[in-house]
């Protein structure tokens, strides 16, 4: 089940099988985007609505015309400066492309992504990938294979290992209203990086009812324990004397009794490691069998601000 071999990955794809392919950001769970069977079996496996639309995934830069029409010149230059990489583009869609991907709208997520066992499956492959995150709907998502082979088994004849995800939190996703880009999600690539490119970004990043892209929703990345962010981890703490406490910090281990465990993001306080150890600490802390996990809101700026986003919607509101 778990294998580095593409070939295997490859004839699963051909029957219109599933399987979870390692990006650098998570790992995604991947089927033939011309196959509608296939997209069909993605929302079903993960429990995913219909109305949360999914992204293509190819093989690059010059593909891009096979999925997108009307490109505005500005998306290109995004896509030269982070292509291959953990950047998704919201472009017109090309007729194609199924409205299972796009939840009916007529544009449709899309990107490169660089890690290079999948970037040769994509290369051995005469379709582009849809592929969400490899996890249930809402549940935390996964930087590794055993991540995926412990939420969906033996469900998946093919769950390509290509060892930890290099990023850890998921792509940046930009659209385009009036030509102007606008930032979907928060994700790996920060947003003052984009603004570097593009100049001030308008931010349009929640939607529960009809979202544009993946990641607006305002629930989502959620361990199975009560979750709570907070700016003030002992403060918190008093809200919670004689039950098992986890704690999710920055780079401060902190000093209490009642704590059982605590993941602690980056000593050195570096934001590139606390987001490439985000999801892997959650999930640490989520099979603990703690009463209440507390994470600490982390500096907002740069993939700080991507880390903060990401535990928001993971947690209850203190």
């Amino acid at each position: 089940m778990l294998t580095t071999d593409i070939r295997k990955a490859k004839e699963m794809l051909l029957k219109n099988e599933l399987i979870a392919i390692p990006t650098e950001t998570v790992y995604g769970l991947a089927g033939n985007a011309y196959n509608e069977p296939a997209i069909k079996k993605i929302f079903e496996l993960k429990n995913r609505p219909f109305y949360n639309p999914l992204i293509v995934h190819i093989k690059s830069t010059t593909y891009l015309q096979h999925i997108a029409c009307d490109i505005p010149d500005i998306a290109l230059k995004l896509a030269n400066e982070f292509w291959p990489g953990p950047l998704t583009l919201v472009l017109k869609k090309q007729d194609h492309i199924s409205d299972l991907i796009t939840a009916g709208k007529n544009t449709v997520a899309v990107r490169v992504p660089s890690h290079p066992l999948t970037l040769a499956l994509l290369d051995n492959i005469d379709f582009p990938l849809v592929a969400p995150s490899a996890n249930p709907f809402r549940s935390i998502s996964p930087t590794n294979a055993e991540h995926v082979l412990n939420y969906f088994g033996e469900s998946l004849n093919v769950i390509l290992d290509g060892g930890e995800c290099e990023k850890g939190l998921e792509s940046t996703i930009i659209g385009f209203e009036n030509n102007q880009p606008v930032l979907y999600r928060h994700g790996s690539i920060s947003l003052e990086e984009i603004e570097k490119i593009v100049g001030k970004l308008s931010i349009t990043t929640n939607n529960d009812k009809s979202p544009n892209s993946p990641g607006m929703l305002s629930r989502h990345y959620a361990p199975m324990t009560d979750t709570y962010l907070t700016n003030d981890i002992s403060d918190l703490l008093k809200c919670f004397e004689g039950k098992k406490i986890g704690l999710l910090v920055f780079k401060s281990q902190v000093q209490n009794d009642n704590i059982l465990h605590q993941e602690i993001l980056s000593k050195s306080g570096d934001f590139t490691e606390a987001a490439k150890n985000l999801y892997a600490a959650m999930h640490r802390l989520d099979q603990k069998k703690l009463d209440v996990i507390l994470a600490e809101r982390l500096p907002n700026k740069g993939l700080g601000k991507t880390i903060n986003d990401k535990l928001e919607r993971a947690t209850k509101k203190e």
